[in-house]
């Protein structure tokens, strides 16, 4: 059977999309899609990607109207929740691992969930 590689794209919905783009770059590091066919996307790291849908109840995400929630890998957990919360931004992190990693949570400036992921 052949199978799929990896993910290409994440398409959503925004109300700004070029605010939203920026606010990726600036505190994630993701680089937006160039406009112009020139330059090339945001290149991630090989590694562990969770594929998983979750019960149409599921509080997981949040407010029970949100029907996605992004997960980024980061190398230093610790060091990216010191950067988000120097920039302003809320992050709910509870240092303490679990069998898989560790994890903080944010929102993005239109109230998308992230999830942060340091692999263990």
């Amino acid at each position: 059977m052949e199978k799929v590689t990896g993910i290409g794209g994440l398409f959503f919905r925004s109300s700004d999309p070029d605010a939203l783009s920026h606010w990726y770059e600036q505190h994630l590091g993701v680089s937006p899609v160039p406009q112009d066919g020139e330059g090339g996307a945001w290149q991630q790291e090989g590694g562990p990607t969770a594929f998983a849908p979750f019960a149409r109840d599921t509080e997981y995400f949040g407010r029970l109207s949100q029907e996605w929630m992004l997960n980024f890998r980061v190398r230093d957990l610790d060091a990216m929740v010191a950067q988000l919360r120097a920039a302003g931004i809320v992050v709910d992190f509870d240092a303490t691992p679990t069998p898989i990693g560790r994890f903080a949570r944010l929102a993005d400036p239109e109230g998308n969930p992230i999830e942060l992921w340091e692999p263990k």
